[in-house]
């Protein structure tokens, strides 16, 4: 399947200074963090320290509980409309197709369903492989399948910025290398911030993993794998980096 063509040159995000509290308790107190354009950044870190409300925090979603900080795109222009965001619950709706909610944002921008964004949705849900199910209610697939089907629904958007919050969680291992060849290849040039609890998919797919760590939470030193993406995963550089990984994750979960 042809990847769809983009035309827009990746920019870079700065955060700045970011600060985000719940109740009396803060996620992050002056937090700097750099998403380099036209490459995935990966993010990992234990539960609850804060690595959604990052990408809320970027989407500014978070404009309760004391958050501040800057975001700062490097050609100085907005970010709305330049963002595809992929949340851990699929947000699939129930009363359409499968088809029709991988279409719902071009219908959205008053995009008719011409026979160019019916194709292109078509080959999306083929390459995740839900081709035979582009006609089916989200209550009539398996919990792989809605996530599935909501990847295909942000690989359609089409943005240069893409934030995925845990895409490929719900599916099972062979699957979830497909998928993640697929994302490298369509989300290629892209700038990607990609948040995971899985070592090996952060190691597969990022050109750049931080870890996220504490209270208030900060990031830790990069780690660069080499070649690009996607990686083998009986890569020899790819598996001696698993275990420096697994080592600083091992240090930011508390006992």
């Amino acid at each position: 399947m042809p990847a769809h063509p983009h035309h827009a040159s990746p920019f870079s995000i700065r955060v700045d200074g970011a600060r985000l509290s719940y109740g009396a308790q803060p996620l992050f107190d002056d937090l700097s963090f750099e998403l380099e354009g036209g490459l995935w950044t990966c993010l990992l870190g234990p539960s609850g320290v804060g690595k959604s409300s990052l990408l809320r925090l970027i989407l500014g979603l978070e404009a309760v509980n004391g958050a501040g900080g800057t975001v700062v795109c490097s050609d100085h222009r907005p970010l709305a409309g330049r963002v595809a965001y992929m949340a851990q619950r699929d947000l699939l709706l129930p009363w359409l197709s499968v088809l029709d909610n991988v279409t719902l944002g071009s219908r959205l921008r008053r995009r008719r369903n011409d026979d160019h964004v019916r194709d292109r949705a078509q080959a999306l849900l083929a390459g995740v492989g839900m081709a035979d199910a582009s006609d089916s209610r989200p209550e009539a697939l398996s919990g792989g399948m809605r996530q599935r089907a909501a990847l295909a629904r942000t690989l359609m958007e089409d943005r240069p910025l893409v934030l995925m919050d845990e895409p490929f969680s719900a599916v099972d291992a062979i699957t979830r290398v497909r998928l993640q060849n697929l994302a490298a290849r369509l989300l290629a040039g892209r700038t990607v911030l990609l948040v995971t609890h899985d070592p090996l998919e952060a190691l597969r797919l990022g050109h750049r993993i931080y870890v996220l760590s504490g209270q208030p939470a900060t990031v830790g030193e990069a780690i660069s794998p080499p070649g690009p993406p996607p990686r083998r995963v009986d890569d020899p550089a790819v598996l001696a980096l698993q275990g420096d990984l697994l080592h600083r994750l091992g240090e930011a979960t508390p006992e």
